[in-house]
């Protein structure tokens, strides 16, 4: 196989999209779009156990949030909350005091203090453990996972995992600031999907 040498970049390492649910200082909730997110080995009370590490790049009013509230929900993006999740993460919550006027289905977190997304077939509710701070702007949070709710359907063994997955069509990115489904269809370029959206 002949290889070119290139520029390093995250092309060929897709990323499940995640809406980020906290709650401003008046309880309302707040949500924001992230993907940087994986599986990680930590401890909970002097035991091992999984748990997961999110990676948040630039300063935004997610990360002020997660940082004061020290939880947050993680919700796998749909195609079907593709428009949604595109509109919180092409819009500025510090720069636009508007910024939830399109919301999801809001549920209350089961065991922590955060809204989750009724309409998301898999929510994790999260608590920090610590936060290391990479480069300016940005920072990895790791976490315990505190509780996960996930579609009753998803969760059939007897059904294989892939017929699961596909069932659950989780939204991927790629480097190239484009959307796609799990099955390689492309969903759009950053900032498209949302349009779908009434004003």
């Amino acid at each position: 196989m002949a290889k070119v040498e290139n520029n390093f970049h995250n092309d060929f390492c897709p990323q499940s999209l995640f809406l980020y649910g906290t709650k401003k200082e008046d309880g309302t909730p707040d949500f924001g779009l992230f993907c940087w997110f994986s599986y990680v080995h930590t401890e909970s009370e002097g035991s091992p156990r999984l748990g997961v590490m999110a990676c948040i790049g630039e300063d935004k009013l997610t990360k002020d949030l997660i940082r004061k509230n020290g939880v947050f929900s993680a919700n796998l993006v749909t195609e079907k909350l593709l428009p949604l999740a595109d509109y919180y993460g092409t819009t500025s919550g510090r720069n636009t005091k508007d910024k939830m006027k399109f919301m999801p289905t809001v549920e209350q977190g089961k065991v922590l203090d955060v809204p989750t997304i009724a309409e998301s077939p898999v929510s994790y509710e999260l608590r920090v453990q610590k936060e290391i701070h990479l480069v300016e702007g940005s920072d990895v949070f790791i976490c315990e996972i505190c509780n996960v709710a996930i579609e009753e359907s998803l969760s059939d063994k007897n059904v294989p995992f892939i017929e699961r997955l596909k069932k659950a069509a989780p939204v991927l990115t790629c480097g190239e600031n484009t959307y796609e489904s799990i099955d390689g269809k492309y969903l759009g370029g950053w900032g498209e999907p949302k349009k779908s959206l009434a004003n």
